[in-house]
């Protein structure tokens, strides 16, 4: 099975039909990490990925956007960690989305994504991102008070306004060269439960673990339909979702760096070219060098 194969595999075009409890956390498409063909893959996808970003940095012209939604344990920042290992750092930003400051409620729920959008030839990634604010403040509805909204604007409808408010801010990212990949890493309650408990016995990962998180597993079955809801709505052709099986975490960092590269491909971004002068200008530069290194 080929990259471009595993990946049309979970890619969400349209959201029409789609049903969360139809992908398969645990699904690996055959694939074994023992064997090679995986590493493989693997390994050529963070090679290309590091090539392609280069490129992309050197052109300045497109920015890509990776967007990681998830329950907690299902293993983002171990994608973040191991998939952009070859990235340049220069060209790549990471913005983790934690709860939301005075200064940012009191700005619309898009503000304090749109003020750290990555920067033409860059790769900004959000570890959560403003799909936060259709599910997390939707489980919680207290903290959508704490947003301050006139109360007649907070309707039975706002979910819904949402949705449509996102999508045309990706539909406006697209149109000026911001390219969203959105990924939801899908883990099984099972899974999740399984890595909090590794988080309370490794000293090495206790500092991760925190006790509200038992407390949002707890809210499972609101979780899955509110992601459920927001894939469904937020899934249009220009900026489809990526629905990742993530109970083998190996196979979750295969398919995003396949899903990035296969994205980047498509741009197809390019190294400068110099026009004529510029390429006199180097070649007088290069004489001068090589005159004084003649000394």
């Amino acid at each position: 099975m080929l990259p471009s194969d595993i990946i049309k595999r979970y890619r969400v075009r349209d959201g029409r039909g789609f049903r969360l409890a139809e992908i398969d956390p645990t699904d690996r498409c055959g694939l074994d990490i023992e064997k090679d063909d995986a590493k493989a893959m693997f390994v050529a996808g963070v090679k290309r990925l590091a090539t392609l970003q280069e490129r992309l940095y050197a052109e300045h012209r497109w920015a890509i956007l990776i967007i990681l939604q998830a329950l907690d344990a299902a293993g983002k920042d171990s994608v973040i960690k191991h998939v952009m290992s070859g990235v340049n750092p220069q060209g790549c930003d990471v913005h983790p989305f934690k709860a939301p400051s005075q200064i940012e409620l009191d700005h619309d729920f898009l503000w304090r994504a749109s003020v750290v959008l990555p920067r033409r030839g860059h790769i900004g990634i959000f570890n959560r991102s403003y799909y936060e604010e259709v599910l997390v403040v939707r489980v919680h509805k207290e903290l959508l008070e704490r947003q301050s909204l006139p109360p007649k604007l907070v309707t039975k409808n706002i979910w819904q306004e949402r949705f449509e408010d996102i999508n045309a801010f990706e539909r406006h990212l697209v149109r000026n060269g911001i390219v969203p990949i959105k990924f939801f890493l899908h883990v099984s309650k099972q899974e999740q439960q399984k890595r909090l408990l590794e988080r309370l016995d490794d000293p090495a990962k206790q500092w991760k673990f925190n006790a509200a998180d038992v407390g949002e597993s707890k809210l499972w079955d609101q979780y899955m339909q509110a992601y459920d809801d927001m894939i469904r709505a937020t899934a249009p052709e220009v900026a489809p979702w990526y629905v990742v099986p993530a109970d083998h975490k190996w196979f979750t960092r295969l398919v995003v760096a396949a899903a990035i590269v296969e994205q980047l491909e498509k741009i197809d971004p390019k190294f400068p070219t110099l026009d004529a002068a510029a390429l006199r200008d180097l070649e007088a530069v290069r004489a001068a060098l090589l005159a004084d290194g003649s000394r």
